[in-house]
């Protein structure tokens, strides 16, 4: 009952937000271009990273093709949103029943509650679709198989995290320091030499194979060393304490187990995905925004969970109201956070009303005739990958590549036609304005590509159709 309902709240959300041309090329676009892709047996290039661009080569995550049979059902943005509802929804059957188990039924509804709406589950299902909704699940049950001392279902639940993203195998090697810890020694350091190894070899070797530029996508998002490994980790703590967003992120993300769940050796599992978070040069990484937070939220209810149950456990007078107590304040947790993000935009009157500007947009796009290669806005992107090939204006790609040319000297568009919307979208999780550039250079590649032969079709409410003949 508690999935169906999270799926959805969490549903509800993510098309209303499409509905609202809130969703972006950059990412949602991205992944229903590769997801269509292999729908159609594929390789998945996605035209909106560069011409030929396998986005295998951006994050090591196959285990999406899983989507594709669903999509070649119904090829739509929306059947990768309701998918990640559902997945995101999912991971609340193993806590809660694990939680009903060694709490009993009263507490359970208190962990699926606090799971459910947290604030890193809310971020993720409101924010396009990405990989990591399928390793939500897959490591919530790998939590409760550990509760269970169930050690090899523990592995198996963990190791396709190795195809879902290259960084996840840190976390497989985390799942196998904890059996290390408390089960079988053999089992976890092979699980540890896995997780270890697959990364390794995911990012040294499979990403660059796969990436037209010969190398690791994101590795310039990793901290600069100080010269020395000995100077490097010495100054790693501090680096993960500045600036000040990082440890009040640390805060937060414990924040929505009242901070007990760092009471459990569970929450160690954690640890790396944060480290690596909080040493990245993308601030991004640090905040609490975005779909980052996801894999963390099983995490931190499993080792509530876990700290509560030694407490049912005791003897002492006081160990009932305790946990009474602790529940109590992971509600009032939970809802006082919840406000701040993205699932109170139901309660929000804009949520349920379509304006002038969104219905000129529709109208506009409905003239782009399907099969049609087009260059447009990053929230009209997702309105057209399903039925066109699209490329995100102004930054088209140009020899495989985006951003590089003389912004003097702009070489010509190769869509048949370019929409562009020149109002500012609402803005959550990005900063208020245009992205990528500044309105007065989008404005300005839009004039050039009427001087590049393009004419205009239509021009309404700041959205302008452009259209040139084959």
């Amino acid at each position: 009952m508690w999935a169906a309902a999270l799926c959805t709240l969490y549903a509800t959300v993510a098309v209303r937000r499409h509905a609202l041309l809130r969703t972006t090329g950059y990412d949602l676009g991205i992944f229903e271009q590769a997801v269509r892709a292999y729908a159609q047996l594929r390789a998945p290039v996605v035209p909106l990273r560069g011409e030929g661009f396998n986005l295998l080569g951006d994050h090591f995550h196959p285990l999406v093709a899983v989507l594709a049979p669903f999509y070649r059902i119904w090829p739509s943005p929306l059947c990768l949103l309701l998918a990640q509802s559902a997945l995101l929804a999912l991971a609340v059957v193993p806590l809660a029943r694990w939680a009903a188990r060694a709490l009993g039924r009263r507490s359970a509804h208190v962990i699926a509650a606090g799971y459910g709406l947290s604030w890193g589950v809310a971020s993720a299902a409101a924010f396009d679709f990405h990989e990591v909704a399928l390793a939500v699940p897959l490591l919530a049950f790998a939590l409760e198989a550990l509760a269970r001392r169930r050690w090899n279902q523990a592995v198996a639940c963990a190791a396709p995290l190795l195809l879902i993203k290259e960084d996840l195998g840190l976390t497989l090697a985390a799942v196998g320091g904890y059996i290390a810890l408390k089960g079988p020694r053999k089992l976890g350091l092979v699980t540890i030499a896995a997780g270890l190894l697959g990364s390794l070899v995911e990012i040294k070797l499979l990403l660059p194979a796969f990436n037209p530029g010969g190398g690791y996508a994101h590795g310039g998002n990793l901290a600069a060393g100080y010269g020395s490994l000995l100077s490097t980790l010495a100054h790693a703590p501090l680096d993960v304490l500045r600036p000040d967003i990082k440890p009040m992120t640390l805060v937060m993300v414990f924040a929505p187990s009242a901070m007990l769940a760092l009471r459990s050796p569970l929450s160690l599992i954690a640890v790396p995905t944060l480290t690596w978070r909080m040493l990245s040069e993308n601030g991004f990484h640090w905040g609490t925004a975005f779909h980052y937070s996801a894999i963390l939220m099983p995490v931190v209810f499993a080792g509530l969970i876990d700290a509560l149950s030694r407490w049912r456990g005791e003897t002492h007078p006081l160990a009932t109201r305790h946990v009474r107590a602790s529940l109590a304040t992971v509600l009032a947790v939970t809802f006082v956070l919840l406000p701040s993000f993205p699932l109170a935009q139901l309660a929000q009157r804009a949520t349920w009303r379509t304006t002038p500007h969104i219905e000129a947009a529709r109208a506009l796009l409905a003239r782009i005739p399907d099969g049609a290669t087009v260059a447009a806005s990053n929230r009209l992107i997702p309105q057209l990958t399903s039925r066109c090939t699209v490329v995100v204006f102004p930054t088209f790609p140009v020899d495989s590549e985006l951003y590089r040319y003389d912004r003097n000297r702009l070489p010509p568009p190769t869509a048949e036609w370019i929409v562009h919307d020149r109002e500012a979208p609402e803005a959550w999780p990005y900063k208020v304005g245009h992205w990528p550039y500044p309105i007065e250079q989008q404005e300005a590649e839009l004039a050039a590509a009427e001087r590049h032969g393009y004419e205009r079709v239509a021009r309404r409410d700041g959205i302008t159709l452009l259209h040139r003949a084959p």
